[in-house]
């Protein structure tokens, strides 16, 4: 009877620590992805600069290593907003970019509204099947050398299609992650808030360059 109790009243402080860490991450969420819109925001209105790919390597490695590093002190949110400030930044003058061609605002406002669709589907799959989504870390782990090398042969040769290619694979990525992530949340393998909170935002993040990416792509074809 007392193993029982004991049992019963584990199962409710796990359920009570994910439901915890899912409501924590969302709202740490919520607010990160609006802070970064406005940073967005302002860095295009203002025609910012499109940083060199070097400085955009080592601000973003930077800043995530730094988060990881403090992610259970009260520093760990500084950084994290540092980290999702700095991608706001660089988001103003892609969409500058965007926007200077003739449908570039309906082009972003595709892909907004894709992103917002994937995300709140995959998410909501995730926490109303409760299915664990551990076997997609062989896949995530393959993806990640063949996008950051496939990034890599980029950046030295052009290749007719790569950009294209590079860009769906991140939008498989991106889905891939988005699901592993949030099953871990639920299935008490991420216990950290802040971890999973950076972890969702750079999905959305690639997700929404790359659908980007693909719908001009699609777009200049017409």
């Amino acid at each position: 009877m007392q193993d029982r109790d004991f049992a019963l009243n584990h199962a409710q402080a796990e359920q009570q620590q994910v439901s915890s860490v899912l409501r924590n991450t969302y709202g740490l969420l919520a607010l990160t992805l609006a802070f970064s819109g406005l940073v967005a925001y302002l860095s295009q209105q203002m025609r910012l600069p499109y940083p060199s790919f070097f400085i955009v390597l080592i601000g973003f490695y930077g800043l995530f290593f730094l988060t990881v590093k403090l992610r259970d002190s009260g520093w760990g949110l500084v950084s994290t907003f540092a980290l999702t400030g700095f991608m706001g930044y660089t988001l103003g003058p892609i969409l500058n970019r965007y926007l200077g061609l003739p449908n570039g605002g309906e082009l972003i406002a595709s892909a907004f509204a894709m992103t917002a669709l994937v995300f709140f589907g995959l998410s909501a799959y995730v926490l109303t099947t409760r299915k664990d989504m551990k076997f997609l870390s062989g896949f995530i782990t393959a993806g990640c050398f063949v996008l950051l090398g496939a990034v890599l042969v980029s950046v030295f040769f052009q290749i007719s299609g790569l950009q294209l290619a590079i860009s769906a694979g991140f939008v498989l990525f991106s889905s891939a992650m988005i699901l592993y992530q949030t099953s871990e949340i639920i299935h008490g393998g991420e216990r950290n808030y802040i971890l999973a909170t950076i972890s969702l935002y750079v999905s959305i993040y690639n997700l929404f360059l790359s659908l980007l990416q693909i719908f001009g792509v699609m777009s200049s074809d017409d």
